[in-house]
């Protein structure tokens, strides 16, 4: 619930600007600039989704835990359900379009008694998934970089370059900082990479849908695309319905961050009706596209066990190796397939400068409400109004994260499996409230699902549910520390390190969302 915490010498001017009026009536007062359109908040979210991104780089997991059957025909399954989510997600931000999207969203619906906890818990759920995305995310592309070389110096098998992980290590800073960079600019510089973000995604799709099956002269069966489930994996597991479930990994991390829309909502005009409606196109259409884009990759996989060898060109990664053979067929060469290749990781570039931008503005909130350790050192915003020291506070734990690579990558993935996890947790919590304690209270705003929100609510937080289930699963037998799954031991720590912050510490003297303005 909100707590008064400072006043304003001069009354906002809210008859003038009624976004500016309705967040003075949630508690803040405008400090951030309001420049986004409509199209430009879809543009953020769309772009941290990126289903170029996200499909490209969990590609090996889908085809080694189920095959094409557990990507083409679970991508639907998964596009359903996360479209419960997404409606469920935009009603509460038409609700309350701030900054802090999720967690404040479970401070005003849990009720007064719980709303502390409920919105403490919530927010470093949030915070903890945003800081993973940008690692898994950045991370990623400097292992798709160092794909890219190998391939152009000749492949694993040709005596190509082989980069040491510090080597990775290194390119991966680079790129952070360079996203440091970018999201320390104006606003009107950060819509235009969002934008072209977007842009490129479906320019992306569009042309490697039809170049790829074009070019080959190879392509698998409609059957295959959508029936085969590759048992054929090498991790012990043989049931199908088994590997088809662990299998939805790439649908349900491909089709993450939309909750951008509802961060940048104090930065978007008619932030009720545009923050909603950015949630919901940016998910539908990803779940389109994405789909789409996943089909024809999988219409030059022919030799599942050849592409996940990791003596082969590409060492292992099955994209890279697939439109590398495809190219090297047809033309004798592989270069176009590294052409391919530039474009996705081009489009992984842009997806992590969208998610620092998230990470940057959920920072801001938190600490605006005293949630964070040096809360009044991420708070603040420079003359451009941009929270530049958040912005590097992200990037800094981005970095930091990452070094776990270098002691395991077990530990590593481990680490990374808070994304997917932590903010599908985050994002079904206030959803849960929405359904439960605020069933008979909720005030809609604008963009709301009429009697058909309590439904789609609980379709959402069950699925959410059923999801944080398949990812603790083992993913191989016999379970050994060297394919251990360590999502729970992850997703727990995250859990039992809040509440123990809460128990020991921060249930005596946070109270949810604090106002800066007298209301």
């Amino acid at each position: 619930m909100a707590v008064s915490r400072r006043s304003v010498e001069v009354e906002l001017p809210v008859a003038a600007d009624p976004d500016r009026a309705r967040l003075q009536q949630l508690g803040y007062k405008q400090e951030l600039k309001r420049g986004l359109s409509a199209l430009a908040n879809f543009a953020f979210s769309f772009s941290i989704i990126s289903v170029l991104a996200g499909v490209t780089t969990t590609y090996n997991t889908g085809l080694r835990y189920g095959g094409p059957a557990s990507m083409t025909l679970g991508w639907i399954v998964v596009a359903s359900f996360n479209g419960c989510v997404a409606l469920s997600m935009a009603e509460i931000c038409s609700a309350y379009p701030t900054s802090g999207g999720l967690y404040y969203w479970s401070a005003q619906l849990a009720g007064k008694e719980w709303a502390p906890f409920a919105s403490w818990v919530t927010g470093w759920f949030n915070i903890v998934g945003q800081w993973a995305c940008t690692t898994s995310v950045d991370f990623s592309l400097a292992q798709f970089i160092q794909v890219i070389i190998l391939l152009s110096t000749g492949g694993a098998n040709g005596g190509g370059y082989l980069a040491s992980k510090y080597v990775v290590l290194a390119i991966y800073s680079a790129i952070l900082i360079i996203h440091g960079l970018i999201n320390s600019l104006p606003i009107h510089w950060l819509s235009w990479f969002g934008q072209f973000g977007a842009f490129w995604n479906v320019a992306g799709v569009f042309s490697l849908t039809i170049l790829i099956p074009a070019i080959a002269k190879e392509r698998a069966t409609m059957e295959f695309i959508f029936t085969h489930c590759n048992t054929d994996n090498s991790v012990g597991i043989s049931n199908k319905v088994y590997m088809l479930a662990v299998g939805l990994l790439t649908s349900q991390y491909s089709v993450l961050g939309y909750d951008t829309s509802a961060h940048m909502s104090e930065e978007t005009k008619n932030a009720e009706w545009s923050g909603p409606m950015g949630i919901v196109t940016s998910v539908a259409l990803s779940s389109i596209i994405g789909w789409v884009y996943l089909v024809a990759l999988t219409s030059v996989v022919t030799n599942i066990p050849d592409l996940l060898d990791p003596s082969n060109a590409a060492g292992g990664n099955a994209i890279a190796q697939a439109l590398y053979n495809t190219f090297h067929m047809r033309f004798g060469s592989g270069v176009g397939g590294i052409v391919c290749l530039a474009i996705m990781a081009v489009a992984i570039f842009l997806c992590g400068t969208a998610s620092v931008t998230s990470n940057s503005r959920m920072g801001y909130a938190f600490s605006r409400d005293g949630a964070m350790p040096l809360s009044h050192l991420w708070y603040r915003v420079n003359k451009q109004e941009v929270p530049f020291n958040v912005v590097w506070l992200s990037v800094s734990v981005a970095f930091v994260m990452a070094l776990t690579s270098l002691g395991s990558q077990v530990a590593f993935q481990a680490m990374v499996s808070i994304t997917t996890l932590g903010m599908y947790i985050a994002y079904a919590l206030p959803i849960f409230f929405r359904v439960t304690t605020a069933r008979k209270t909720f005030v809609p705003g604008p963009f709301h699902l009429g009697k058909y929100g309590v439904v789609v609510g609980w379709i959402g937080v069950i699925w959410v549910a059923l999801v944080t289930v398949l990812f603790c699963l083992p993913v191989a037998y016999p379970v050994a520390v060297e394919n251990f799954n360590y999502t729970p031991v992850a997703v727990g720590g995250v859990l039992l390190l809040s509440v123990a912050a809460w128990v020991l510490h921060a249930r005596f003297w946070f109270q949810g969302p604090v106002t800066n303005v007298d209301t």
